[in-house]
């Protein structure tokens, strides 16, 4: 059985401080007008019964990723031993297909044209024992960094593609 790392996301625990937004920003210095995790805002119901809730999205790293496979320069490959889905930025075209078969459009595009994304801080961080800045910064546990199998992953991936 395979493991990999994500991000876990707990709805019902988000209070929509952003504070993952602004962590993730400030510690990969993400330019201006990118973000690789935001808080989507998701209002529900009808004028006198409306709900807002939110959801804190970046690549989930999926199970199988359409932006590996869709990349027609090979700039995208999911490194088997953590699972993160990690860009080439040299060999990115910019064509943004990546972007197109994104189920949560996790991929950006900055000044340069190239894809830019989450890679869990995969570079920065000791992913057996540190947790990346998003997940450290939430306040109330709505983020948790794991580690899981191909089942629990799928289910998680399941769980984000429902409420957003």
């Amino acid at each position: 059985m395979s493991y990999q790392y994500t991000v876990s996301f707990i709805q019902d625990n988000c209070i929509q401080c952003h504070g993952c937004e602004v962590a993730c920003k400030t510690w990969r210095s993400v330019e201006l007008g990118v973000a690789w995790r935001h808080v989507r805002h998701i209002w529900t119901g009808s004028s006198s019964h409306l709900k807002n809730t939110s959801a804190s999205v970046a690549c989930m790293h999926c199970l199988e990723p359409a932006c590996v496979e869709s990349c027609p320069a090979g700039a995208l490959m999911k490194r088997p031993e953590t699972g993160v889905v990690d860009i080439d930025r040299d060999k990115c075209i910019g064509c943004r297909t990546c972007y197109e078969e994104c189920p949560v459009k996790a991929p950006q595009f900055g000044a340069d044209g190239k894809m830019q994304k989450c890679n869990l801080c995969s570079d920065r961080i000791d992913m057996t024992s540190d947790k990346p800045p998003c997940v450290n910064t939430c306040p109330t546990e709505a983020l948790l960094f794991v580690r899981v199998n191909d089942q629990e992953k799928k289910s998680i991936e399941e769980y984000m593609l429902k409420i957003i």
